[in-house]
């Protein structure tokens, strides 16, 4: 069997955070693409505050995540990676008090693998994959991989 990859980088502009941005048109439209009929796709976020997750796109469920997210590490609790009187690594110019985004994506993940079954995205019913902000609006980085033949 022939086994190859092929990788694409997806960029996109969040707004707010929490945000769910749904990708799942994207990430179909590079399998369909790439001709693979039996393998495996990865989805990647190359960022420490941002996280890849699959869950149901409905309004009320989102709503209710966000609501978790802020109350699994709320925005305003004492955070040391937030206080630059004490913090000396991994400083930027552009530095902001982001701790409750580093703990959020805990219990997130910054990826999710899906298999492909005679070229289809094996998701259920309802699954959608989101790229999910968790700090504030900027450019992010998304890869998508696929494996197989």
């Amino acid at each position: 069997m022939l086994t190859s990859t092929s990788t694409e980088v997806l960029e996109i502009q969040t707004t707010k955070a929490p945000e769910f941005i749904d990708i799942t048109d994207k990430v179909k439209k590079f399998v369909d693409e790439e001709d693979l009929e039996n393998g495996a796709l990865v989805i990647f976020s190359r960022h420490t505050t941002a996280a890849i997750r699959i869950n149901e796109n409905e309004s009320l469920l989102l709503k209710d995540m966000a609501d978790f997210l802020k109350a699994f590490a709320p925005e305003d609790d004492y955070y040391r990676h937030n206080d630059f009187s004490i913090r000396t690594e991994n400083m930027t110019e552009d530095e902001v008090p982001n701790g409750h985004a580093h703990c959020q994506s805990l219990g997130m993940g910054a990826s999710e693998t899906i298999p492909v079954i005679d070229g289809e995205l094996q998701l259920g019913n309802w699954q959608r994959i989101f790229l999910i902000e968790l700090d504030h609006s900027r450019k992010r980085q998304v890869i998508l991989q696929v494996l197989g033949g």
